[in-house]
């Protein structure tokens, strides 16, 4: 595809993200501002949204209450400024799934590179629109964070769909390069990188999904107290919808709330209050419909919920391992140490970005400290799954590393029996049938094909010829007459004289052969095992058919 239709598909993508996130906040507050607001300030419909968008792209906004409203809420007037940092990270997922789709497909259109930067550039351009065009007087935001904040994530997210993408369909420029020398490293260490990568995405999908799994749990659990506060807010039709998609775009940073209550360090809402399986402090909470889902108290059983991330981790560790070449020999530790690490490490490394992405302020006093906190969360995500992965990764693999013995290995073993049962050159006095001669002069291993041979010359080869294990002789030779072609291609000399009785000739000569054949065959089979029987001490020179 042509670079320039690239960038503008690119260009189109980063307008849809932008105008899709916005329209999802604009289309509520619409409504709310017609049936919900009696003499509505349409004047304030953009700031609000725009202020929105930007809290659901990080940037914190500060929120200054009028003094209309402070005097009839009765609220402390020091209380008048405060920062809304918390955000609600639907928007930023929309935003981020939407660019790392948008970097994928130009990279399968062979223009990853433009197809990013066009994009990129497009969505941060829209960004500085919004921001410079969204500050009002009761809702404002710093302009570069407003500015800097939704393009990086836009940029990043392009960025790892594009190189995702170049990888899996090759670029014939600097992904390509690495990826030959990632190949050319040593057949243990070449599968390290791709399998660290996929290890990283088994364990942060993994660790999503159990967050998800809590939440569900706790809103049955709690669904008294949901339903009751629902009730308690006296909200109308217009008012609950919005309540409702207001609890919708909050989802995902419960449930990474989630993930730091299952690993273990919990999360706090407001300042000196924790919510752990192990305990749970918590003081006044504002009336938000969710937040009823918080358990009052915990059990000690809730401990047991660390063991999630621990099976997500021997989960990964399975899957891993199986995608591990494998070996003759002794399986290498050393790959197998470093992916284990590798993957339990940045694992940590999004735990504390998941940290960092949930926790903010929702509102003055004691609530401007809510969420997880990133250090403690990255610990206990790290070594909760390095364990698991321990269990899979590092552990002998069952049945040792002789399950499956090499090709090659069982080819030497049958040539090496073969050379111990066939003598290196053919003798008279052996008895042996011309089939099961010994080079030079036998149809074992024929130094070319001949036309009187049983079996085709592209097939002749090592073992044409040869009686299976386990046939009888007679078995044998009437395989031999079975597979006889039928017109006679023996040499002039040996063609019967055409005349009189030719035919009776001939299948009497074809009976004395196969009786010949059975003979001389039943003769080696003896020969063999008599052979085999004579004492080690008396010498065999070449081979156990020797006289």
């Amino acid at each position: 595809m042509h670079r320039l239709l690239v960038a503008l598909l690119a260009a189109l993508d980063a307008v849809l993200a932008a105008a899709g996130g916005i329209a999802v906040i604009l289309a509520p507050l619409a409504l709310l501002w017609v049936f919900g607001v009696g003499d509505p300030d349409w004047g304030a419909l953009w700031p609000a949204s725009a202020a929105v968008w930007h809290l659901g792209h990080l940037v914190p906004i500060t929120v200054t209450l009028p003094d209309t409203y402070l005097a009839a809420t009765g609220i402390d007037p020091s209380l008048s400024t405060f920062t809304l940092s918390l955000a609600p990270l639907a928007l930023a997922a929309f935003t981020a799934l939407f660019a790392a789709r948008s970097g994928a497909r130009a990279a399968e259109a062979g223009a990853a590179v433009t197809g990013w930067l066009s994009g990129s550039v497009v969505f941060a351009g829209l960004a500085a629109l919004v921001g410079v065009s969204a500050n009002a007087e009761l809702v404002a935001s710093e302009v570069w964070l407003a500015i800097l904040l939704p393009s990086l994530l836009f940029f990043v997210p392009s960025f790892i769909g594009a190189f995702v993408g170049s990888w899996r369909v090759g670029d014939d420029g600097p992904v390509d390069v690495l990826r030959e020398r990632i190949e050319r490293l040593p057949h243990a260490w070449a599968e390290v990188p791709a399998l660290i990568a996929r290890g990283l995405a088994l364990t942060t999908l993994g660790l999503i999904a159990v967050g998800a799994v809590v939440v569900v749990a706790g809103l049955i659990a709690g669904s008294g107290q949901v339903i009751g506060l629902y009730q308690a807010s006296n909200a109308d039709a217009i008012g609950a919808i919005v309540i409702a998609l207001g609890q919708l775009m909050y989802l995902p940073t419960l449930v990474l709330w989630a993930v730091a209550f299952t690993a273990g360090p919990g999360f706090a809402l407001g300042t000196d209050t924790a919510v752990t399986p192990a305990a749970t402090q918590v003081g006044a909470l504002p009336g938000i419909p969710v937040l009823g889902a918080v358990p009052d108290t915990t059990s000690s059983w809730l401990l047991l919920l660390a063991l999630l991330p621990v099976g997500i981790g021997a989960t990964t560790g399975w899957m891993l391992r199986s995608r591990m070449p494998r070996t003759t020999g002794p399986e290498p530790f050393g790959p197998r140490l470093v992916v284990a690490v590798a993957v339990s490490v940045l694992t940590g490394g999004v735990g504390a970005l998941f940290a960092l992405a949930s926790t903010g302020s929702i509102g003055p006093g004691r609530l401007a400290d809510t969420g997880p906190e990133p250090g403690p969360l990255a610990l206990a995500l790290g070594l909760e799954v390095l364990v698991g992965l321990a269990i899979l990764l590092l552990s002998p693999r069952l049945g040792g590393d002789t399950d499956e013995p090499s090709q090659s290995a069982l080819v030497s073993g049958v040539e090496s029996a073969g050379s111990d049962l066939l003598p290196s050159a053919p003798r008279a006095d052996r008895g042996v049938p011309a089939r099961l001669a010994a080079p030079g002069g036998s149809d074992l291993w024929p130094s070319a094909p001949r036309a009187d041979r049983d079996v085709p010359a592209r097939f002749a080869g090592p073992g044409a010829g040869r009686e299976m294990p386990g046939w009888s002789s007679a078995a044998a030779s009437q395989h031999d007459s079975d597979a006889r072609p039928a017109t006679d291609e023996r040499p002039d000399s040996a063609r019967p004289v055409p005349g009189a009785g030719a035919a009776s000739t001939d299948a009497a000569g074809e009976e004395l052969g196969e009786s010949a054949s059975v003979s001389d065959d039943d003769d080696v089979h003896a020969r063999i095992r008599a052979a085999w029987a004579r004492e080690p001490d008396r010498g065999i020179d070449d081979g156990p058919l020797a006289p």
